[in-house]
């Protein structure tokens, strides 16, 4: 089978669980950035959670596929039309030949999630399907998906109807609370300026995308320049520029960098940072390691059952 891309989205790519053990190279992550919703469109076309997906960014493609197949879509909700009938988030959906998927609007969220029945008809590189879109690595020909493309997969297959259960339905609102383990650098921020960052609220920029988020809040004060020697960052670190706002690293994000992490988001929320969009509001709070560890093996257990 083969999906052609009458419109490609404004930024459509292909996208799994990542590349890992790659980092001490300079290669990131890369990989979905809302692995939730990646996870639960691939139970719906039973597939391993970690298969690849199409990613879907703020404007959406229209499809139209040459083969009878079954297909999921979770994550952001867009107005979706299947041969201009409607269609859901969040459960298996048959396709014939030559049907038309169309994403219209979209309704909330940031990235939705297109899972398919068939495996792709590519070579994984670097143990990934995921394209790094910065450095023009991995996925369709090292990079997004474009017009007119069309994306080969094999063993395709029409299965039951699945959905995904209530409790995993989630609704972005566009206010989130983000909890946080300490950082590498956390003590050498004063008590006034953590105190000052985890009481505030700081507003999503227009200056966010898969490589890191900037935030726009009241800045921290220095007195003093913290100095650190560059080192390595995963996604969720929270870094304090000289300017006193903070950036969220993301999945193809740098490997290293020099500016001090106030904290780092838990794995449980990271998920979330796939779905915020400009003029969205965050806040943070401070939670120990064992929350952290317990809150991700709860997290699992659910996204398992």
């Amino acid at each position: 089978m083969s999906l052609y891309f009458i419109k490609a989205g404004l930024q459509t790519s292909i996208q799994d669980s990542g590349r890992h053990g790659f980092m001490h190279l300079g290669i990131s992550h890369s990989g979905a950035m809302d692995k939730n919703s990646q996870q639960m469109a691939n139970r719906l076309v039973d597939k391993p959670p970690d298969s690849a997906v199409l990613e879907i960014t703020l404007i959406g493609p229209t499809i139209r596929f040459d083969s009878a197949t079954s297909i999921a879509i979770c994550g952001a909700r867009f107005n979706l039309t299947l041969n201009n009938q409607p269609v859901a988030n969040n459960e298996t959906i048959k396709v014939a030949k030559d049907d038309e998927l169309e994403f219209k609007q979209a309704l909330n969220g940031a990235r939705a999630y297109l899972a398919f029945a068939g495996e792709l008809s590519l070579k994984r590189i670097l143990k990934s399907y995921s394209t790094h879109l910065t450095a023009k690595l991995g996925g369709f020909e090292n990079r997004q998906i474009t017009d007119g493309d069309h994306l080969e997969t094999k063993g395709d297959r029409l299965l039951a109807y699945k959905k995904v259960p209530e409790q995993l339905d989630f609704n972005y609102s566009g206010n989130y609370l983000l909890r946080c383990v300490a950082s590498v650098e956390s003590e050498l921020f004063s008590p006034q300026q953590t105190e000052q960052f985890f009481s505030q609220k700081y507003q999503v920029t227009s200056e966010l995308n898969r490589m890191g988020i900037k935030l726009q809040g009241d800045p921290l004060k220095f007195e003093n320049k913290l100095e650190i020697v560059s080192s390595g960052l995963t996604q969720g670190s929270i870094q304090i520029t000289p300017s006193g706002q903070p950036i969220i690293s993301s999945v193809d994000g740098q490997t290293i960098g020099g500016y001090p992490r106030i904290a780092n988001i838990i794995s449980t929320d990271l998920p979330l940072l796939g779905q915020i969009t400009a003029g969205d509001q965050l806040r943070f709070t401070q939670v120990d390691q064992a929350f952290a560890e317990s809150s991700l093996r709860a997290a699992q257990k659910l996204l398992d059952s």
